[in-house]
């Protein structure tokens, strides 16, 4: 009876040494999994995203990573023993999964760096722009991904100089097919490196009926949502021949306006432009730094007219025109102080006699 026990013992051997490995696994994935959460507890109390980033994006791989590894070990024992022509490609999928492990290591860290750089909690003295963020994590991204498919390819048997050369041959093809698809991507590439506008900026073109805030920079179209709450998706290839005027990044508004009174009131226009210049420089709106003129211009054909050329601190749209309002009354308010009235178009008719 012990003979007996012994020997299968010795025979089935190797069903033990998959459940230690299957155990053994078990337990270092739950050794793993106490590990990080010991690291994302001290990297909350720094303001460093990289380290956060860091262990956010090796949990979910080293798990899977322990796994792949324990289960490719006991499919090696079990191939030892089974003779079974499948098992002779546990060594080649550990390789393509270990490869697929990293590259999904990278786009996670690359992911969670690019979503949360605009965080209150990581935000730096020096500000990240947003879009060039963005164009760099697609870069990023697309850069892994090629890579890791490489990588697989080799791992297979395949041969990487033989891809690349009819990559090149299948590039030039490529490219004589899908030369606007390439102008766009240069576009792109143009506007993320010279930033003429970003996400959120309000745009226009002198050129071309384009005006409205930037939504979206993708690496063929750029979308842009007009004022009446259509959007518009321009060609990035466009841009490169294109004027674009970036109102979101004026530095103040201005007021010009041409006001006229009557003739009759020509005696008081003096003091009416001394007042209205008096006012603007003392308005707490007025950006006093900048030009500010008001001065009699012209004998208009009904009126007196002077102008106000002036600029507003804000940039804001609402906001300037309620100062812009206020100034306008205020004018009118000089205007009536000094018995004058503002003038309109009139016409005077002399008849003839008889």
């Amino acid at each position: 009876m012990l003979q007996d026990l012994a020997r299968l013992t010795s025979e089935h051997t190797w069903i033990a040494q998959v459940f230690l490995v299957v155990l053994a696994t078990a337990v270092v994935r739950y050794a793993a999994k106490i590990m990080m959460d010991r690291f994302a507890r001290q990297t909350e109390k720094t303001r460093n995203l990289y380290d956060d980033a860091l262990v956010e994006a090796l949990r979910k791989p080293l798990g899977m990573g322990v796994w792949v590894m324990g289960v490719s070990w006991a499919a090696q024992i079990v191939g030892g023993q089974a003779q079974a022509e499948v098992f002779q490609y546990v060594g080649r999928a550990r390789d393509v999964a270990v490869i697929w492990l990293l590259v999904w290591f990278a786009l996670r860290f690359i992911r969670f760096v690019d979503g949360h750089l605009g965080d209150a909690g990581y935000r730096r003295e020096r500000g990240v722009d947003p879009t060039t963020a963005h164009a760099i994590s697609k870069l990023l991204r697309a850069t892994v991904i090629i890579t890791g498919v490489l990588l697989v390819m080799q791992a297979l048997g395949f041969s990487i100089a033989g891809v690349l050369a009819f990559g090149g041959i299948g590039g030039i093809a490529i490219g004589f097919a899908a030369r606007d698809l390439l102008a766009n991507f240069f576009g792109a590439l143009m506007i993320f490196l010279d930033r003429p506008f970003s996400v959120g900026d309000w745009v226009r073109s002198p050129d071309q009926e384009i005006e409205g805030t930037v939504e979206d920079i993708g690496w063929r179209l750029t979308r842009i949502r007009t004022f009446d709450q259509r959007p518009l998706y321009v060609p990035n290839s466009t841009f490169t021949s294109l004027t674009v005027e970036n109102p979101s990044r004026m530095s103040n508004r201005r007021i010009y306006e041409t006001i006229g009174v009557r003739y009759d009131d020509v005696a008081v226009l003096p003091a009416i432009v001394r007042d209205v210049e008096d006012m603007l420089r003392n308005h707490s709106a007025i950006d006093t730094s900048r030009t500010l003129m008001v001065n009699f211009v012209t004998f208009g054909p009904s009126s007196l007219d002077f102008f106000v050329y002036t600029f507003t601190k804000t940039v804001v749209w609402e906001d300037f025109h309620a100062i812009k309002q206020d100034v306008l009354f205020r004018i009118a308010d000089i205007i009536e102080g000094h018995g004058a009235e503002i003038a309109f178009p009139t016409r005077t008719l002399h008849m003839a006699e008889g």
